[in-house]
């Protein structure tokens, strides 16, 4: 391959991956640099990207470290609400009286507003990590458990019919037929609760966390110190970023074939 050949589709793609998306974040920041500063608005109501940048600089040390506690609070309570999720679905795909008995609770539980529940959590779990996962748990949950269930149920037709030709028991249906046809649609509501798991956590933090930067958000808003709240939320941004792709990866490489089978732009 010479220097004159054009680069390769899997090239260009991952070059596409990056460019863009930085392209649309500068596009972003010089947006609001510019807003901030052309129409001179006071750093305690929006702060500029310098101030955020400074906010940063000042209190690197405790950011950091609410930052981690903030994403390891994320990840326990997604991967709780993970493993209940992806259990009562299968649960609720697999026997229709389970269905009937417990989908109308289910959609009650999600439509109540989670931040209505704080008080009774306080109430129930005191002040700690506890109602931190125990609010990051209800926000991710129903999108997992529905996911779950429709993946297990909409089994092609025609790899349904191949299982019965060959006479697989129902435990081999499962898993060789329904489970590797339900992963994508379940990792479909794992992507969707992976971001709502850090709302929860934040919104826990505010309420009655000791740690993380939910915490941080509220105590320099309330000092005035609007510079530091952002840098807070955009570090929040970053940790719901980066742990969306991991979950993306982590699809890609224990789903091989998905992308191969179905077309793609």
């Amino acid at each position: 391959m010479t220097d004159s050949d054009p680069p390769s589709p899997p090239r260009r793609r991952t070059a596409s991956a990056v460019l863009w998306p930085l392209l649309g974040l500068s596009i972003a920041v010089g947006a609001w640099w510019t807003g901030t500063t052309v129409f001179a608005v006071n750093t305690v109501v929006l702060p500029s990207p310098p101030d955020v940048l400074g906010g940063f600089q000042r209190y690197r040390g405790l950011l950091l470290a609410e930052t981690w506690h903030t994403t390891v609070a994320a990840v326990l309570g997604f991967a709780l609400s993970a493993i209940a999720g992806v259990l009562i679905g299968t649960a609720i795909a697999a026997w229709r009286p389970f269905e009937r008995m417990f989908a109308p609770l289910l959609v009650a539980f999600n439509a109540v507003p989670k931040v209505a529940l704080a008080p009774l959590m306080l109430i129930w779990f005191g002040y700690g990590r506890t109602p931190v996962l125990a609010m990051a748990f209800m926000v991710c949950f129903f999108p997992i458990v529905l996911s779950t269930a429709v993946g297990l149920t909409t089994t092609p037709a025609d790899l349904a019919e191949l299982a019965r030709s060959v006479n697989a028991t129902r435990w081999q249906t499962f898993r060789w037929v329904r489970l590797p046809a339900a992963l994508p649609q379940m990792f479909v509501g794992l992507r969707v609760a992976m971001p709502l798991a850090v709302i929860g956590v934040v919104v826990g933090e505010m309420q009655y966390g000791e740690t993380g930067l939910g915490m941080i958000i509220v105590q320099t808003s309330g000092q005035g110190d609007t510079a530091t709240a952002f840098t807070a939320i955009t570090l929040l941004a970053v940790v719901s970023i980066v742990l969306y792709y991991l979950l993306v990866t982590i699809e890609r490489l224990a789903l091989p074939w998905v992308r191969a089978t179905t077309s793609a732009r």
